[in-house]
């Protein structure tokens, strides 16, 4: 199979950083095409791509019906399906590659057909003033694991957090494997990338590349998304959410199904509802699903059970 790449990079208002971005990935020799989404942006950005595929072959802009804005999910699904590579990697459009982005990865999947995505390290590129106390954090930051994790572990070595994480500006796929887990989960506002790496590490036989240098550059400044707090924190739990009721369709098993039960009750418990809500929840996560409440997961997340020491206190008081 040759190692022709389709880029996909969603964009919505960044006509600041959008020309970089393009740029940047259409430097790539291993980089068949570019393909762009304007998510329905109301800047500069439109005028900027169209101005930009007048002199290059390689760059492919499209829109949504009508021009809407449908969001990142949306935005990559279609370019996606817009894309002809048989590999597919992604950029935000605040984001930029580095030279050299694809060249490892290309002798890597040469090397073995086992492999079905490879991950690098990105790091940061400041394009706002940042305070003091930020100045460590950012300006040395990779977004990498950082040790050498083979396929079968990636799961537990992301949902663990103690070694890193990466980005999907580090990814290189396989298109038949972006399009066998269904794109990016739609529904999801923020998060959405997160949940699109947890699915592949599930299915996919990931394999590290660059770990210790960056092979591309995350954007940082005023207007990022991920500064927005109460956004993932809304979207964590819907995001849990939808990768327990996935892995029960898929029928994964039940150790992997509670990860993600376990996740989503730590964030209920967290916001303190009253022991009724915490009933009707539970019911929300079992009763659809009779394989779930027939097994060990229904009575160890009953709320009776994960709350009795709260509830009964006197049966566990240790006073003499």
């Amino acid at each position: 199979m040759s190692f022709s790449i389709s880029v996909v990079i969603p964009v919505y208002n960044c006509e600041q950083y959008i020309e970089k971005a393009v740029a940047s990935a259409l430097q790539q020799p291993e980089v068949l095409e570019v393909v762009v989404v304007n998510d329905g942006s109301i800047d500069k950005t439109q005028e900027i791509l169209t101005r930009l595929v007048t002199k290059h072959q390689k760059l492919k802009v499209f829109n949504h019906p009508n021009n809407l804005n449908k969001g990142r999910s949306a935005s990559r699904n279609l370019g996606i399906k817009k894309a002809s590579g048989n590999y597919i990697a992604f950029l935000d459009a605040d984001d930029y590659y580095l030279p050299n982005r694809f060249s490892n990865d290309k002798v890597l999947f040469e090397q073995s057909e086992d492999i079905d995505g490879i991950y690098n390290a990105i790091g940061t590129h400041l394009y706002r003033e940042i305070e003091y106390q930020e100045e460590k954090q950012l300006l040395s930051k990779l977004f990498t694991i950082n040790k050498v994790v083979e396929p079968y572990d990636l799961f537990d070595t992301i949902m663990s957090g103690n070694y890193g994480y990466f980005s999907i500006d580090g990814m290189t796929l396989k298109r038949t494997i972006v399009e066998n887990i269904g794109g990016f989960n739609e529904s999801l506002v923020v998060a959405e990338d997160t949940d699109f790496i947890l699915k592949l590490s599930l299915k996919y036989d990931l394999y590290p590349g660059q770990l210790d240098k960056p092979l591309a550059m995350r954007g940082i400044h005023t207007n990022n998304v991920f500064n927005n707090k109460e956004l993932y924190s809304l979207y964590d739990l819907k995001m849990y959410e939808s990768l327990y009721f996935w892995t029960i369709k898929s029928n994964f098993a039940l150790n992997i199904v509670e990860r993600f039960l376990e996740r989503i009750w730590i964030i209920h418990f967290n916001q303190k509802k009253d022991f009724f809500s915490y009933i009707k929840i539970w019911f929300g996560y079992t009763m659809r699903y009779p394989k779930i409440l027939f097994t060990t997961l229904s009575i160890k997340y009953f709320p009776l059970i994960r709350l009795r020491q709260k509830l009964f206190p006197f049966l566990y008081n240790n006073s003499k």
